[in-house]
C-alpha cells in the first residue's frame, strides 16, 4: 500500500517513550493522516513509495509543538501597549481597543495571521481563548492548524455577547455548533479569570462544560493583585475558591498559576487540574515566575503556552522554551533546575497531555495523528549537533521548514500553502490603521 507521504534520509526525534531518542538516517511515513511507519532507513523496503517523497537529508524531524494558551485575534494588539504593569495595560489600553476594534472580521484575519505565525515557527496544535470564537475557529480550519478553540465567558458586556446573562449560554452554543465539525477541532469554554467571572458563572460554566464533554480554560493566580482581589471579594485564594466550588478537575487548564502556596500546588495535583505556563508573557507583565519544578514535582501536567501577541510579542515556542528554562536556572540560582528535556517535553508530549490529546499528537509513533515539521539543521548554529537539548538552546522558529498537519503538507520551503498570507498580513495592516 503506497503512503501519502514518505519522509526519508533525516534525523527523526521520536520524543516517545517506547522509541529510540534519536534516528540518525531515518524515514517516516504517512498514510490517511497517520503515521503508518518509522525507524532506520536500512529497514525501509526498497519499493517503499509514497504519493509525496520529502528527502529530509539535513533536516531533523519531530512532532509539531503544542501552544497550551493564546489569544490568537489580539495579534492586532502587538507592540500596542508595551511596558506596562498588567492592570494598567489592560483597563487603560487593551480592552478600550478591544472595544474599539473587535468584530468578526477583526477576529478571523488576526486569527489566521497568528496560524500563519504559529505554522512558521513549529507550532502544529494551539488552544485559544477569546470572544467570537467562530470566527476564530474558522480561521484555523482554513489554515489547517489544529486547535482546542474556546469560547470567552465574562460577567461584562463583550463581543458577540453584549447581554453577559447569555455568556455561558453562548459558549454552550459555540461547543455545540463545532463539537463535530472538523477533526482539527475541539470547542471548549475559556472563563476569563476569579476576578471577571462570578463563583456562579465559573459553576455554571463548568457544568456546561461536563455536559458537553468539553474543557473549560481560566487564567488563575496570575498576579499578586490578583490574589489579593480575590481574598479580598471571596476570603480566599484564586486556588481554593475554585476547588470548593467545584470547578477543578482533570478538565480544567489553569494558565500562568504564578502565584501559588504549596498547598495550593497540592490542591491542582489532587484534582489533576493541568496547568498552563506563559513565563515570557510573566516576565513582560512582571507578574513573576510561576513555581514550575513544584508543580513538575507534584505530578501535575504542565504545558507551555505563549500568551497573546499583545503580552508577548511573538508566538514562537522555540523562544518560549528558552527562556523558560533560563528563567527557573535563575529563580533557583541552580543549572539543573529545569532541564532541556523537561521543557521540550512540556512543548511537545507535555502539551498535548494538557490538552488531553496525548494519544493523538505530541510524539511520533505509528498510529498517532501526523502532526510532523522539520528543521533545516545544518546551519551554523545547529552544529554540531550532539543532543536535542540544542533545541532548546539555539533553535528559533526560523529554522522549521516544513510542517504537516493531520498528514497534509501546510508549509513547505518556508511557504504556507492553504491561504495566502500577503493577503493576510495586508486585511490586518488596515485594521492596525483605523485602530
Amino acid at each position: 500500500m503506497e503512503n501519502d507521504i514518505l519522509i526519508i534520509n533525516s534525523t527523526i526525534l521520536p520524543l516517545a517513550p517506547d522509541m529510540p531518542e534519536l534516528i540518525r538516517q531515518g524515514y517516516v511515513a504517512v498514510k490517511d493522516g497517520i503515521i503508518a511507519a518509522l525507524g532506520s532507513m536500512a529497514d525501509l523496503a526498497d519499493a517503499a513509495g509514497a504519493e509525496k517523497i520529502i528527502d529530509g537529508s539535513g533536516r531533523l524531524v519531530m512532532p509539531g509543538l503544542v501552544n497550551t494558551h493564546t489569544h490568537a485575534p489580539m495579534i492586532l494588539f502587538r507592540g500596542m501597549a508595551d511596558d506596562l504593569p498588567l492592570m494598567t495595560w489592560l483597563h487603560e489600553h487593551i480592552f478600550p481597543a478591544e472595544a474599539k476594534s473587535v468584530n468578526p472580521e477583526m477576529v478571523y484575519w488576526c486569527a489566521k495571521l497568528a496560524a500563519a505565525e504559529m505554522i512558521l515557527s513549529g507550532t502544529t496544535t494551539v488552544a485559544d481563548g477569546y470572544f467570537l470564537e467562530n470566527s476564530v475557529a474558522q480561521a484555523f480550519i482554513e489554515a489547517g492548524i489544529r486547535s482546542v478553540a474556546a469560547q470567552g465567558v465574562i460577567d461584562f458586556p463583550a463581543p458577540g455577547v453584549p447581554d453577559p446573562k447569555r455568556n455561558v449560554a453562548a459558549a454552550a452554543e459555540f461547543i455545540e455548533d463545532w463539537q463535530s465539525r472538523s477533526p482539527l477541532l475541539n470547542p471548549a469554554v475559556f472563563c476569563h479569570s476569579p476576578y471577571t467571572c462570578s463563583p456562579e458563572t465559573l459553576q455554571n460554566a463548568k457544568a456546561m462544560a461536563r455536559r458537553k464533554n468539553a474543557q473549560l480554560f481560566i487564567h488563575l493566580a496570575e498576579t499578586r493583585a490578583e490574589v489579593e482581589q480575590v481574598r479580598e471579594q471571596h476570603g480566599t485564594t484564586p486556588v481554593r475558591l475554585l476547588d470548593e466550588i467545584g470547578v477543578l478537575d482533570k478538565d480544567t487548564v489553569c494558565v500562568h498559576c504564578v502565584w501559588l502556596e504549596q498547598e495550593e500546588i497540592e490542591v491542582l495535583a489532587r484534582t489533576g487540574t493541568r496547568v498552563s505556563t506563559c513565563p515570557q508573557s510573566n516576565m513582560k507583565l512582571a507578574s513573576g515566575i510561576a513555581p514550575l519544578k513544584e508543580m513538575l514535582a507534584a505530578g501535575i501536567t504542565v504545558g507551555l503556552g505563549t500568551d497573546g501577541c499583545a503580552s508577548n510579542n511573538r508566538l514562537d515556542l522555540f523562544f518560549e522554551m528558552d527562556f523558560c528554562a533560563k528563567i527557573h536556572k535563575v529563580k533557583d540560582l541552580d543549572p539543573t533546575a529545569l532541564s532541556a528535556a523537561t521543557v521540550l517535553h512540556m512543548a511537545t508530549l507535555g502539551g498535548a497531555g494538557v490538552l488531553g490529546l496525548e494519544n493523538a499528537v505530541g510524539s511520533l509513533s505509528p498510529g498517532k495523528q501526523a502532526d510532523i515539521i522539520l528543521l533545516d539543521i545544518i546551519q551554523p548554529h545547529l552544529q554540531p549537533f550532539y543532543n536535542p537539548g540544542l533545541l532548546v538552546y539555539g533553535a528559533s522558529g526560523a529554522d522549521v521548514t516544513t510542517a504537516i498537519i493531520g498528514g497534509k503538507l501546510v508549509m513547505q520551503d518556508r511557504k504556507i500553502l492553504p491561504f495566502d498570507v500577503n493577503e493576510t498580513m495586508i486585511e490586518v495592516r488596515k485594521m492596525a490603521e483605523s485602530l
